[in-house]
Parts: structure tokens; C-alpha cells; sequence
């Protein structure tokens, strides 16, 4: 299925706000919070989203002879080690995306649901910025931020520390070249060879 058509579907949207991050929920968990919408339904969408590895099944057991199952967000990520990534289909990594992309949504819908949010206080972003990179600078830049951000993983809580999901996006832009900004600056296409 297409990844876009997966997760813009209003009833599998709305099953991934609902998984509240990481909790799991069962598919008559979901149900009860999904008002309005078929138990039929419910269950059908939530199987597609296991099928396309957006959810898993967190733990199942047996109820009045039948099997239930409660799900979660998946919790796998990207593979980053380039000796694996190399052997990864396409088909794999915009899987990878969509889960991280759902977990990002559920998150942010549960911050913005819960307790006193202050997006402003909080320092929450959510910005891009095309960079021009040379693969030097990509290098740089991933070389810079990977030590520090693997020092701050190591953090332990404490009452002084809040925690934070910082979600990195990082792709190159193929479909088209934008030219810096600045008086008369369009955006042009990317340019083409042969006649």
C-alpha cells in the first residue's frame, strides 16, 4: 500500500493519535476511544497498521477462548549501520519513515493533550531548513552531532531534566533546486541533460 495512503487514511490517523506514544492498547481499547467509528472498522484499520509494520503487537493473551492482542507504535527504527543499509529495499525504509513519521504525530498529540503545554516555554519546534551541503559538510555535521547527542542520551532523570523526543529528519531534496533567497531569487528546476 502506499505509504501516504496508509497514514492519511481519517480512520488510521486517528488510530495512531490515539495510541498515546508508546502505551499499548488493544484493538477494543481502541474501539471504546474511537467514537463514531465501526467496531468492524476499528479492527480492520488496526490490521492494516500491524501489516505495514506501523504497529506491533506489544504482548497477547487468551480471553473467553479467543486471542487478544494489544498493540503499540513500532518501536523499530532505521537501519544506520552502512555495512546493513546497503542491503535494505526501498520498500523497508519508507516503512521505517512512516513509523517514525506516526510516532512523531502520536507524541505530539499527547504533549498537546496532556498536563499545562507551553509550546513557546518548552522550546518545541518543528521547523526545516534546506541546507546547500557539500558531502564534506554532511560529514561535518553528522560527525558534530552524533558524539553529543549520544552524550546527552546518557542522561539519567532527575528533577531538573525534562524529557524530550528530538526526532532528526535528514534527506537530500532531488526533485528540485531552490535558489538561495534573496532579491529576483525563483525557484528553478534542476537541470536536465540532452536535447
Amino acid at each position: 500500500m502506499d505509504p501516504h495512503e496508509l497514514i492519511l487514511h481519517p480512520v488510521r490517523l486517528r488510530i495512531i493519535h490515539a495510541m498515546d506514544g508508546g502505551r499499548a492498547h488493544t484493538a477494543s481499547d481502541l474501539c471504546h476511544r474511537l467514537t463514531g467509528v465501526s467496531k468492524a472498522t476499528v479492527y480492520r484499520q488496526v490490521a492494516l497498521l500491524a501489516d505495514n509494520g506501523i504497529l506491533e503487537v506489544f504482548d497477547e493473551r487468551r480471553v473467553h477462548g479467543a486471542m487478544e492482542r494489544r498493540y503499540r507504535l513500532s518501536t523499530s527504527r532505521a537501519v544506520t549501520d552502512p555495512s546493513v543499509a546497503t542491503n535494505v529495499p526501498l520498500d523497508d525504509h519508507r516503512k521505517e519513515f512512516l513509523s517514525a513519521v506516526s510516532v512523531l504525530i502520536s507524541e505530539f498529540n499527547r504533549y498537546l493533550n496532556g498536563g499545562h503545554p507551553n509550546p513557546l516555554a518548552d522550546f518545541v519546534g518543528y521547523r526545516q531548513f534546506p541546507l546547500w551541503l557539500s558531502r564534506e559538510e554532511v560529514v561535518g555535521l553528522v560527525s558534530t552531532l552524533t558524539p553529543y547527542l549520544r552524550a546527552l542520551a546518557g542522561n539519567e532523570p532527575n528533577p531538573e531534566r525534562r524529557a524530550y523526543l528530538f526526532s532528526p529528519i535528514f534527506f537530500p531534496l532531488e526533485e528540485e533546486v531552490r535558489a538561495a533567497p534573496g532579491p529576483g531569487s525563483a525557484r528553478r528546476k534542476k537541470p536536465t541533460t540532452g536535447p
